[in-house]
């Protein structure tokens, strides 16, 4: 295992390497099968994790929700928005969600020069985003806000999302509903020519760790799941505490997800890392099965229903263990 003592960052006169000594010894077993959302960045305090707890060569898998359901799926943890899990759980309720990492601010960006200057405007506009996810959710609800509705705009979906700010340069669309660092892309393509529109009251990503209630069950799995999210509480208050650590977690992201370090910068006040566990994730769940139900052509399912897919058990364990607790 690579000594945490080399990458020593000294968090208030102590190194990180004590401040998170509790949950480095928690993890020194062998780690879960890690998968997660490598090209976003909300996966910072994984990678940063892993790094630093685990043997070299440990990393973490690009793969979300469906790495732990699909045929021969080895992934014991995977890392998604709540759209996602809501979306595979109907076909395996045996899904669960076991702690938020992030909560994702997300805003929509637009093009003054399209006549964009309330969400009103949005109204018979280009929008792009990437359908059955977290960012088109986000999109309902603001059309919603402004008292619009889905087939009040055109849905765009360009892929790959990197061309969403040059689409929205060259005109090819109006707006953009999508998930960092893509929107402050989109904000530096359009430069003075930008105008934003914050979630902040109409939604919020809630970008979680997830696995099954059989992992959950096997005691050799549990056990090491909570050593995970032990590791993951430590790092993620580390990383609020001190910028040094936030920029190891950033450089990180920048190298898995192929961006700049400017990128990454100047999308990281864009989210709120928590590693915490929602008081509202029901209701947040039950608000957006009624969407998802209505898009699938299914009836939504009942509130009792959707609380089997939330497990808090594994948390409230890591929190005691952490530093924190």
């Amino acid at each position: 295992m690579m000594s945490i003592a080399r990458r020593d960052v000294m968090v208030g006169g102590l190194s990180m390497a004590m401040l998170l000594s509790r949950s480095a010894l928690a993890a020194s077993a062998a780690p879960p099968a890690i998968y997660g959302a490598t090209m976003t960045v909300e996966i910072a305090p994984v990678l940063l994790t892993v790094r630093d707890r685990y043997p070299v060569g440990t990393a973490v898998q690009l793969g979300g929700v469906a790495s732990l359901i699909e045929p021969n799926a080895v992934a014991d943890v995977a890392t998604n928005a709540e759209t996602q899990l809501l979306r595979q759980s109907v076909k395996r309720p045996d899904l669960r969600i076991i702690m938020t990492l992030v909560e994702g601010r997300y805003r929509l960006v637009a093009r003054r020069s399209a006549g964009i200057a309330s969400l009103a405007n949005l109204k018979g506009k280009r929008v792009g985003t990437l359908r059955a996810t977290s960012a088109e959710y986000f999109l309902a609800r603001m059309l919603d806000s402004a008292g619009l509705a889905m087939n009040d705009v055109t849905i765009v979906q360009v892929g790959p999302l990197k061309n969403l700010a040059p689409a929205i340069a060259k005109q090819e669309i109006d707006a953009v509903a999508i998930w960092e660092p893509f929107s402050e892309d989109a904000v530096r393509a359009l430069d003075d020519d930008a105008v934003t529109f914050s979630g902040e009251g109409i939604y919020r990503e809630l970008f979680n760790l997830n696995t099954t209630a059989g992992a959950l069950a096997d005691r050799g799995k549990r056990r090491q799941i909570v050593s995970l999210m032990t590791a993951i509480i430590d790092t993620t208050d580390a990383m609020n505490a001190n910028p040094a650590v936030a920029a190891q977690a950033q450089a990180l992201v920048a190298r898995s997800g192929g961006y700049t370090a400017a990128q990454i910068a100047d999308a990281w006040p864009h989210h709120g890392f928590v590693a915490a566990f929602e008081d509202d994730m029901l209701d947040v769940l039950a608000e957006e099965e009624i969407w998802l139900a209505h898009a699938g052509k299914r009836p939504p399912r009942p509130r009792a229903q959707l609380a089997r897919l939330i497990d808090r058990s594994a948390y409230d364990e890591a929190l005691a263990l952490s530093r924190r607790g």
